[in-house]
């Protein structure tokens, strides 16, 4: 890259964890290149080797503040998987009542406060103005009052049934640890019907605010913001989308299914490669093999996440839901969508689903069983445990010894099986938006929206251990903030 001009957006914002974009200009001012680069390291897979198995549940949630509730459900299916145990019905539903509040909660404050002020505010608005206090302005305040109520109740439902509103501790291997009273099971009913009403609000907004403007429907359906990848997500019997259990189906770039395995098999068909400038690595399909940052029916890459699942699937589990699910595609053309800004609707489809089966799953007579845990008689070994995090297909593999101990834990969360996808949309709009010299402001916040559409979460994704990490530390005069030294280890 020497020679070329480099325009670098550090940080990138309104996403869960730390990144930046770095973008290189050829001669004549327009991109030749540009990357995608995560500099942040967590490293739960190494350190749950040693603990006891049934304590990753726990853990392994404080991955993420945002997503606890998909690593506490993956973790619960991979332990269970361990000892070779299924929960008791009521356990599973209890597990689903949870895992629905935890969808409603993440999309909602994915869509409102991190997506929606492009939108509505306006990709190029002032960025004073581009964020939360700018979308309230727009909408008024007792649409944002509702949106704040909502996202309360589903941290409500899930402190009750799990213990705590934001790092969960209640699944245990093969079932739940308390059932929930009569009195919880009237306050959750309330609210799951509340949340039907508040995804009907949601999706009128959109309507409104983002389909009623033509400029925004042309950026949806526009090649900015689209790359053809193969799709990927759970379903359940019916090829319907399923948050918590199923297949996970694959289909490619024009919508035919390629597989359908069960999580435990995901070895047999999924890869995992490395680039020397990301800590993220970059699954692909065996099936195809890797072949670079590219698209098309031949590349190994594919794409999960909302719009992932919905292309994945023939239909979602509930009514409203299905509704709004074919109103989606006949929009936007028919399946598969490619353009990526459509995740931000595929979520508000999901929203809906999560609040229907809510209210099914709280009116089961069986709910409030005390039959909450199945007996432990397997000698523990090895265990994979798969569910669709808010953000994506999301896996926990658990190798153990005979006393339990964990020896190796694999986790390949969402935003990994997206890096491939995000780093092609991100290089895709950089190279559409930005000709002939320095860019405004509002072009980088459209380069921005790509990743943005993904929801990527970059607390959960990085996973690999170089054995030495970069570092640059930068010492400044305090007084006029000019450059002294720079010191660096690469």
């Amino acid at each position: 890259m020497t020679g070329l001009k480099r325009i670098t957006i550090d940080p990138i914002t309104r996403l869960e964890g730390h990144g930046k974009i770095e973008i290189f200009l050829d001669d004549r001012g327009n991109v030749k290149n540009a990357y995608f680069q995560v500099p942040e390291l967590r490293g739960f897979e190494k350190f749950s080797e040693g603990r006891p198995v049934e304590e990753l549940p726990r853990i392994t949630p404080r991955i993420c503040g945002v997503c606890p509730g998909a690593h506490h459900m993956a973790s619960a299916k991979a332990v269970d998987a361990v000892y070779g145990v299924e929960p008791t019905p009521v356990a599973r539903k209890l597990r689903e009542l949870f895992y629905n509040a935890h969808y409603i909660h993440s999309h909602v404050a994915h869509f409102y406060a991190l997506a929606a002020p492009d939108f509505v505010v306006g990709p190029d608005a002032d960025p004073a103005e581009r964020n939360i206090l700018g979308l309230i302005a727009k909408v008024g305040l007792e649409a944002a009052t509702e949106v704040i109520k909502h996202r309360s109740y589903a941290q409500r439902i899930q402190e009750i049934i799990g213990g705590k509103a934001t790092h969960p501790v209640a699944a245990l291997p093969g079932g739940m640890s308390r059932p929930i009273t009569e009195e919880e099971r009237a306050e959750i009913e309330k609210m799951a019907h509340s949340f039907v009403k508040f995804a009907d609000l949601s999706l009128n907004l959109f309507k409104e605010l983002v389909l009623g403007n033509k400029e925004y429907v042309d950026l949806i359906v526009g090649d900015i913001y689209a790359d053809e990848t193969h799709y990927m997500g759970l379903v359940n019997e019916y090829n319907q989308v399923d948050f918590y259990d199923g297949l996970i189906r694959v289909v490619d770039v024009n919508g035919h299914e390629i597989v359908k395995f069960a999580g435990k098999d995901y070895l047999d068909h999924i890869a995992e490669g490395v680039e020397e400038w990301s800590y993220l690595k970059f699954p692909y399909l065996k099936a195809k093999g890797w072949k670079g940052l590219v698209g098309g029916q031949d590349s190994g890459v594919y794409s999960v996440g909302p719009l992932a699942r919905l292309n994945a699937a023939d239909g979602m589990k509930t009514p409203k839901a299905q509704a709004a699910y074919e109103r989606l595609f006949e929009t936007l053309g028919g399946k598969p969508v490619h353009g990526r800004l459509a995740h931000h609707w595929a979520r508000l489809v999901e929203i809906m689903q999560a609040a229907e089966e809510s209210v099914e799953l709280i009116q089961d007579p069986e709910i409030t069983s005390t039959d909450t845990r199945q007996r432990l008689e397997n000698t523990p070994d090895e265990g994979v445990g798969v569910v669709e995090a808010p953000r994506g297909t999301l896996f926990h593999h658990y190798f153990t010894d005979e006393r339990g101990i964990v020896k190796k834990a694999n986790l390949i969360v969402a935003t990994v099986h997206n890096n491939a996808p995000i780093c092609m949309s991100v290089k895709k709009a950089a190279q559409n938006l930005i000709q002939g010299g320095e860019p405004k402001e509002g072009l980088l916040n459209m380069v921005e929206m790509a990743f943005r559409a993904y929801d990527p979460c970059y607390g959960c994704a990085t996973h690999s251990l170089p054995g030495e990490m970069p570092l640059e530390v930068v010492i400044r005069s305090w007084e006029s903030g000019e450059i002294k030294d720079r010191l660096r280890r690469l």
